[in-house]
């Protein structure tokens, strides 16, 4: 039997401990505007041009854009004049703030918000709740309230669930046919990317958004213009007000938000609403049923620790939540992608 000292000191390690300082190099150059800055050129600049337009240091940016060209982001060219930095495709596509696939949002939402709540994660795991408090100073038995802290925040933070769904939301909304459901309520659907794809796939519907009437007032405003008919607004908190009669209702990335007990509660009058024939669709990324997997929805549910009150889930433990609500004839949809999907019927 050999001693440690016959082992290499394995790659991954040196991978995971420093994955928060891949993550960090991305939000910077995105903060900063970097990607933005490259697309708008329309020519490769170097390190020089690009810190004297964005106003920060010759150095620090030269180990900027080094960093993002060994994180295949930026792509470099050696000349006689010296460096020249482009983006790559997938940095115009999903890094830059004008793309309609952008992810900026979401990356300025980890960068100012997630990564300052998992600076606790040692607390959370031994207390098991979320860490506003400690983060924010914001009691931590209202997590939306601390997630909407100002408009600001809200905005941000529905910005970026608006980017998730201009990639995935197809996906999810296309798992199961629903093209027989023409009256939907999208639960808690915010800044509506994803009841504005429901209405593109399926155009003999209509969707209407049930949030807190703060969200649907920054919903009007910025996100979902009068133009768009077939999207309408129901202002109230689904658990503590009444939900209207519907054919179908997606509930995305709402559950992993609570316990059981709150689910439960929510499902049960979402049960008591839905038209006889009716269902629910519920979006969420989902474990393995051994739990060892997918990476992703791991740490995704260490985020739920983090943040909120819930957890991520695997499909048996959702269809046993349907199933104590009523709902039968339980389907479930892997997409390959972020998010699955979970059609449950009356």
């Amino acid at each position: 039997m050999g001693s440690t000292e016959d082992l290499d000191y394995p790659q991954v390690i040196v991978q995971y401990s420093s994955g928060f300082l891949v993550s960090k190099v991305m939000f910077t150059a995105c903060e900063l505007g970097v990607f933005d800055l490259l697309l708008e050129s329309g020519e490769p600049l170097s390190s020089d041009s690009i810190a004297s337009c964005l106003g920060t240091s010759i150095t620090g940016m030269e180990r900027l854009l080094e960093a993002c060209v060994g994180l295949k982001l930026l792509t470099v060219e050696v000349t006689q004049e010296g460096a020249l930095y482009r983006n790559t495709e997938i940095s115009n596509i999903y890094l830059t703030k004008s793309s309609p696939k952008s992810q900026y949002h979401m990356m300025m939402y980890y960068s100012n918000t997630v990564y300052l709540c998992w600076q606790h994660l040692t607390e959370a795991v031994r207390e098991g709740r979320n860490q506003y408090e400690r983060t924010f100073g914001i009691s931590s038995q209202d997590p939306f309230g601390a997630m909407y802290r100002s408009e600001e925040e809200m905005s941000k933070f529905m910005a970026g669930q608006n980017s998730v769904w201009s990639i995935c939301g197809r996906d999810v909304l296309a798992a199961f046919d629903l093209s027989s459901f023409t009256q939907i309520y999208d639960l808690g659907g915010g800044g509506g990317a994803l009841a504005r794809e429901c209405v593109s796939l399926y155009p003999n519907s209509t969707v209407t958004i049930y949030d807190l009437p703060k969200v649907v007032q920054v919903a009007k405003e910025q996100f979902i213009s009068p133009e768009e008919h077939q999207i309408t607004f129901h202002e109230g908190d689904f658990f503590n007000d009444s939900i209207p009669e519907a054919e179908l209702y997606i509930l995305s990335k709402i559950l992993h938000d609570w316990d059981d007990d709150k689910c439960e509660q929510l499902l049960a009058k979402v049960y008591k609403a839905c038209k006889p024939g009716g269902g629910v669709l519920l979006v969420e990324s989902l474990l393995n049923e051994d739990k060892s997997g997918p990476l992703e929805t791991q740490l995704y549910s260490m985020n739920m620790l983090v943040q909120t009150e819930g957890k991520e889930r695997t499909a048996a433990e959702y269809s046993k939540l349907l199933e104590a609500a009523g709902f039968g004839v339980i389907q479930v949809k892997r997409t390959g992608k972020l998010y699955d999907a979970v059609l449950g019927r009356k």
